[in-house]
């Protein structure tokens, strides 16, 4: 590969963590301002979404949207309520995975689920209510740009890679493969679907958004794609080698869980190998595209290289 950076090391991860750290509070207030007041006669589901959205994160969809954005050259407002709008989309699918009759989980980031703080029925709700909320709020950006079109493109794109073709489409098959050992190539659709479809709508969408032409977002998409399959294979390697102090979350659920992942299909050894080749697959592809953003090429290195 090429020399990336200089040597300082230490100081440069020391300040790729502060830019970081810096984004994840300015992606919160963006999304924040366009949560719901929580006032009204059904003023528990205005609880129950904020509760859910405001319980942490990485917040990772949205900074990579407005990344992406810059690295086009975007500038501008107009990118705020589609970075609020994907934030409520992932969280929307965190309640419903937590339910009883999915996951069954009782944490998430060391907080109450939604439906545990709020109960099954509300957190039902609070799941779809989040998902069309988030198109209602997408659909703010027609008014902040003289592009309409644009923004039409993007709820479409949001919507797709949500839906039956994107993240349920995904879902769906993991969910009719538990306690199953499931083969290679639908390991593989699952983690595109998963976890690949909501990073390639961030990411194509800041694309289409600063006005990037439809190759460029084809190559926005596959940079999107390798991030998204490191990402998770790197979070199967930790399940099997972190601890909870530091991962936030219990360790070996997949082995208890019977869960086939990357690491049981593949072995430690050449996941972290993958890992390591789909990073840098994705730095080649961000180097390929016009104009210099640091901030995301070291992103991405954090993302593959992550401990939790």
């Amino acid at each position: 590969g090429r020399n990336r950076r200089g040597d300082g090391g230490v100081t440069e991860m020391e300040n790729a963590k502060e830019r970081l750290a810096q984004a994840v509070k300015e992606a919160e207030e963006i999304v924040y301002s366009y949560l719901p007041a929580e006032e009204g006669h059904q003023k528990t589901i205005f609880e129950a979404m904020n509760y859910s959205v405001k319980a942490g994160g990485k917040r990772l969809r949205p900074i990579l949207m407005r990344e992406v954005y810059r690295l086009f050259g975007g500038q501008g407002k107009e990118i705020e309520p589609l970075m609020a709008a994907i934030e409520m989309i992932h969280t929307s699918s965190l309640i419903h995975d937590d339910l009883p009759c999915m996951d069954n989980d009782e944490y998430r980031r060391g907080k109450k689920t939604t439906w545990v703080a709020y109960g099954y029925d509300m957190a039902v709700l609070a799941g779809d209510a989040l998902l069309i909320y988030a198109i209602e709020t997408a659909a703010k950006a027609f008014a902040m740009t003289p592009d309409a079109a644009k923004v039409g493109h993007c709820i479409q794109i949001l919507s797709e890679k949500t839906g039956i073709y994107g993240m349920i489409g995904g879902q769906t098959v993991d969910v009719e493969l538990t306690n199953q050992p499931i083969p290679k190539d639908k390991l593989d659709f699952i983690y595109r679907l998963k976890t690949g479809a909501l990073l390639e709508a961030s990411m194509v969408i800041g694309a289409v958004m600063a006005g990037a032409s439809e190759a460029e977002c084809g190559t926005v998409e596959r940079m999107a794609a390798a991030i998204g399959l490191a990402f998770q294979i790197q979070d199967d390697i930790l399940d099997v080698t972190s601890s909870q102090e530091v991962l936030g979350k219990p360790v070996l659920s997949d082995e208890k869980n019977n869960k086939t992942t990357y690491v049981t299909l593949e072995g430690i050894e050449k996941s972290k190998h993958d890992v390591k080749q789909l990073s840098e697959t994705a730095v080649d592809i961000l180097y390929s595209l016009p104009g210099k953003n640091e901030f995301l090429e070291e992103l991405i290195e954090m993302l593959v290289s992550r401990e939790k």
